[in-house]
């Protein structure tokens, strides 16, 4: 096919790169794909095209086709060349490991022993990672030198690659020192811009997971900064999600917790296209920002999405549970996350380590504590400690100062456990972590009053929920002003409580006056912007207890004010975006499928019974996937169903209104955070004991 210039599409393409228009690119590759299959040394052009422009099943592909192409015509390099590519992308953009093995293998089998060229480099770089998310440190050091030594003066990118892979390996043994020398190796090797960009954008992001990991917050911050300042207009495909995650734990951690969860949103769309698993990281930081700002449930979706992504839920799924006072569920829910760790592979996250165990460890402390079980929360605290000390981290010892003031006041030592508490606020001050600080700030109070110092617990009582307001943390921020409270109603001398004022008007009210609602609530009045999401809690409120299903809430509020029935008809448009999976990406699971099955009778046979395991996980992994997309009588499910979009735009809209009313009351807005339930169907629940009347 010919454009009116008599340029191909393929020529039309390549121009299209040389002015760096990728998405164009891709449209006119694709064109020219579908009318004369690609071959030769546009496949691996077009795979490099599709990863910049998001599209990871199309990349896969063609490098699969450029390796079956290589066969044909006789070239081993170019096949071998192009199974380590199927094998990279994989690892790093699935953690897929049992396919990862058999794309290597097969590279293995084309390529001479003694050959030292840049795809001998490479594929030495994906089996160093290979190993390393398979917690084979020793072997994962030994691929990573060969990846240095055979890429120095042939690929710059696998040997900067091998370098990561190396400081990686030594970080998770336990040598700090030397890994973090190897790691400043392989970033001066980047920002010298010696490095492809896709490449780079690997570097960038292994830097900022090494540096997180480590609890070394600064340095994952000034490194995110820096991948974010690279990565405006390089077109490198899921690393733009990658950025996004970072940059949303970063902002958590700072206390930008709204600004944090629209990153972490954004991140989970284009994170999600292709090969679920990686869509699980993204999801639980999505879990950690909304649990941090009392969105129990809005937390555990996030949750359970990431366990059925194949990522590991916890500590998160414990802490909610010890959130809703079920402490015995809590604690049984630790104890088999440390017992029995998960076997998922992660490049973001370093596998069964004992730097994985250290956020599950701070999570027993407060569980343990909660159900009385101060051994178990000491020996806790202590191997955490040992786990900061060993790995040289300033996040993870500040922890641990706060899980030590935490036993030492159960245990009935204030005096200690104030010096703790106090030493925990000056750590978590210096990293700049605000909500840490607020919550150090709040076990110094305790230990204060414990020792009848009412006047300086208070004070830090005040301080810390003025911090958990600032943030959004409205449950905590809650917390901390009955802990004020608490001292305000106690011993001579001591304030009095705030003595209500006759002129404001009794009972909790919710109405719309215009373009703005006025609320009431336990005597304090607030005017809120009209929003959708308000007008949706509005008819909650009016029915407490009443499942609302959310097709019939956003007819209700499309349908004229004065009307009120609560049974409309449905008005949401019926179509949807097509099928969960396309035939392509079908196709592509089944092929993952088989290479599972192979690898899996391969650990069998060779007696790897880890392996093996791993393999099985992967492979209910993907069944799951299939399962969710095709329904009875192997009919294809739809993506984007009316139910669907409604219970996401109704979710979205009350919890916009909720971050609205927290701004001019975080008491109402911590008790609708709390009674407010959403989903396909919404209701509000007030407590039975003290039930919450609305005028409406």
């Amino acid at each position: 096919m010919q454009h009116a210039t008599g340029a191909t599409p393929l020529e039309r393409a390549r121009a299209a790169l040389a002015i760096g228009d990728w998405p164009h690119a891709y449209e006119l590759l694709t064109e020219a794909d579908a009318g004369t299959p690609l071959g030769g040394a546009d496949l691996p052009l077009l795979a490099g095209v599709a990863y910049a422009t998001g599209h990871l099943d199309v990349t896969i592909e063609a490098w699969e086709r450029a390796y079956a192409a290589g066969l044909e015509r006789g070239d081993s390099g170019a096949a071998a060349g192009a199974a380590v590519r199927v094998a990279m992308h994989l690892l790093f953009d699935t953690a897929l490991l049992a396919p990862v093995r058999g794309w290597l293998s097969r590279a293995e089998g084309l390529l001479d022993v003694a050959e030292r060229t840049p795809v001998r480099a490479w594929l030495a770089v994906v089996r160093s990672y290979e190993r390393l998310l398979s917690g084979d440190f020793v072997s994962a050091r030994r691929w990573a030198r060969q990846a240095i030594d055979v890429g120095t003066g042939r690929d710059a990118a696998a040997a900067a690659l091998g370098r990561l892979a190396e400081a990686r390996s030594l970080i998770l043994q336990g040598e700090v020192t030397e890994g973090l020398e190897r790691l400043n190796e392989a970033a001066v090797a980047t920002v010298s811009g010696e490095v492809d960009p896709l490449s780079t954008g690997v570097v960038y992001c292994e830097l900022v997971c090494t540096f997180q990991a480590l609890g070394q917050y600064d340095l994952a911050e000034q490194w995110t900064e820096a991948m974010e300042r690279w990565h405006q207009g390089q077109p490198v495909g899921s690393l733009h999600g990658r950025c996004r995650v970072h940059r949303a734990e970063i902002l958590r951690l700072r206390g930008c917790c709204a600004e944090a969860e629209r990153e972490a949103l954004v991140a989970c769309e284009e994170l999600r296209p292709y090969l679920r698993r990686e869509l699980g990281w993204p999801l639980t930081e999505l879990g950690r920002i909304r649990f941090r700002r009392g969105d129990l449930q809005g937390a555990e979706e996030a949750f359970l999405g990431a366990h059925g992504a194949g990522w590991d839920p916890q500590p998160g799924l414990a802490l909610i549970q010890l959130a809703r006072g079920n402490v015995a569920g809590a604690a049984a829910s630790i104890c088999d996350a440390l017992e029995h760790p998960a076997l998922v592979p992660s490049k973001e996250w370093p596998p069964n380590t004992e730097l994985r165990r250290a956020p599950l460890l701070e999570a027993q402390v407060e569980i343990a504590i909660a159900a009385g079980d101060l051994t178990c929360a000491r020996s806790a605290a202590d191997e955490l400690g040992e786990i900061a000390t060993r790995f040289q981290s300033s996040g993870m010892a500040a922890s641990a100062t706060l899980a030590r003031g935490l036993v030492r006041l159960a245990d009935g030592n204030p005096a200690d456990a104030r010096r703790e508490f106090a030493a925990a606020v000056r750590q978590w001050t210096e990293i700049n972590a605000p909500h840490e600080t607020a919550l150090a700030r709040m076990g110094l109070g305790h230990a204060l009053r414990a020792e009848g110092q009412e006047g300086p617990a208070c004070l830090e009582f005040s301080v810390a929920c003025t911090t958990f307001e600032r943030i959004g943390a409205t449950s905590q921020a809650a917390v901390a002003s009955a802990a004020m409270g608490a001292g305000q109603r106690g011993g001579p001398g001591g304030p009095t409580a705030p003595i209500a004022d006759p002129r404001k008007p009794a009972g909790n009210a919710f109405r719309r006056e215009g373009d703005d609602w006025s609320v009431i609530f336990e005597g304090r009045g607030t005017r809120v912007r009209d929003s959708k999401g308000m007008r949706y809690l509005s008819r909650l409120l009016a029915e407490p207890g009443r499942e609302f299903h959310v097709m019939d809430l956003v007819a209700l509020e499309r349908a004229p004010a004065t009307v009120r029935a609560p049974d409309l008809p449905m008005r949401f448009p019926a179509g949807d975006s097509g099928e969960l999976l396309d035939a392509r990406a079908r196709a592509a699971y089944r092929r993952r499928l088989t290479e599972i099955e192979e690898d899996r009778a391969t650990a069998v046979a060779l007696g790897e019974l880890e392996r093996a395991a791993q393999a099985e996980i992967e492979h209910d992994i993907l069944m799951r996937e299939l399962s969710r997309a095709v329904g009875l009588g192997g009919r294809h499910r739809r993506a984007g169903s009316s139910s669907e979009r409604a219970r996401s735009a109704v979710t979205r809209a009350v919890r916009n209104a909720l971050t609205r009313i927290q701004k001019h009351d975080t008491r109402l807005a911590d008790h609708l955070g709390g009674t407010i339930r959403t989903g396909t169907c919404c209701v509000y629940l007030p407590d039975p004991r003290s039930p919450t009347a609305w005028r409406t």
